[in-house]
């Protein structure tokens, strides 16, 4: 882990992106590290193009600025790629993980630490709604492991606590299976 992970997700009003960055940051605590997220919105409706951020570190985190150069960028919704400039601030080294099945997008060629997941699709499939904030985690997990698949899962138990056992266990087979491809 590099001294700070600076990771910020994109996504659309409604996808879950401000609690994909709190659940990355809960699982963070989990696995006995330091981290924050926060979204970054104003009074975007449903659908309109949002961000959030988390921060991990094994030491404490004193900024709570914007993340422009990420180590990490998540990608809930690839349409956003064909509009806006969502690499801004990101280096070759950045890992870019997209809910897609392949890459159709030129600005992502060359690019070796690009990794896609079906999320839409498995989501669809388990949980049964197109939201994929906690799946694409699994690909997260996997794909830096940053963080531990069984600390996601404890952060999903309690961030979900209140929605009831049947979507906390359909969330968590969705992360394990995106985990698992």
């Amino acid at each position: 882990m590099n001294k700070i992970e600076h990771i910020r997700i994109h996504g659309r009003g409604g996808q879950g992106v401000v609690t994909a960055a709190e659940l990355i940051a809960m699982a963070a605590f989990y696995d006995g590290l330091e981290a924050q997220a926060f979204p970054n919105f104003g009074v975007e409706r449903s659908g309109a193009p949002i961000q959030s951020y988390a921060r991990i570190s094994k030491e404490k985190i004193l900024t709570r600025e914007q993340i422009h150069k990420p180590t990490v960028l998540i990608i809930q919704d690839s349409s956003l790629l064909d509009s806006n400039d969502l690499l801004t601030g990101t280096s070759m080294n950045t890992k870019i993980i997209i809910n897609a099945k392949e890459n159709r997008w030129p600005q992502l060629k060359g690019r070796k630490n690009v990794f896609f997941s079906p999320a839409t699709e498995i989501a669809l499939e388990i949980i049964g709604k197109n939201i994929v904030n906690t799946v694409i985690l699994g690909a997260f997990v996997r794909e830096t492991k940053l963080i531990s698949l069984n600390s996601l899962k404890q952060a999903i138990k309690v961030k979900f606590k209140e929605k009831g056992k049947n979507i906390i266990d359909k969330n968590i087979k969705a992360i394990e299976k995106v985990f698992n491809l």
